[in-house]
């Protein structure tokens, strides 16, 4: 089973890298006295940091959904094998 999860966590990953990134060039431009260049840095590093977060958010939905199903499959499974032992039980009673 493909991991999606997986993918949007790099996602994540990736966004905050290239926010980092901007986030320093802001620091850069802002000391050198550029504070338009400075602004437009700042300004990417936010939109990368947006987008990581709803990958972070994504990721995070998708890797509970698939332990959610995985929980409830098990459990599933538990329930009826207990029934079907109990059936058997109680037919092996009704035989003798």
């Amino acid at each position: 089973m493909s991991k999606t999860w997986v993918l949007a966590y790099r996602c994540a990953a990736g966004y905050l890298k290239r926010a980092a990134y901007h986030y320093e060039e802001a620091a850069k431009h802002e000391e050198a006295g550029d504070h338009e260049k400075a602004t437009h840095h700042a300004y990417l590093a936010h939109g990368y940091t947006q987008h990581a977060i709803h990958d972070d958010a994504e990721a995070a939905r998708l890797h509970a959904e698939h332990f959610l199903h995985v929980e409830y499959c098990h459990s599933s499974v538990t329930v009826a094998s207990e029934q079907g032992t109990r059936l058997s039980a109680a037919n092996g009673a009704h035989a003798g």
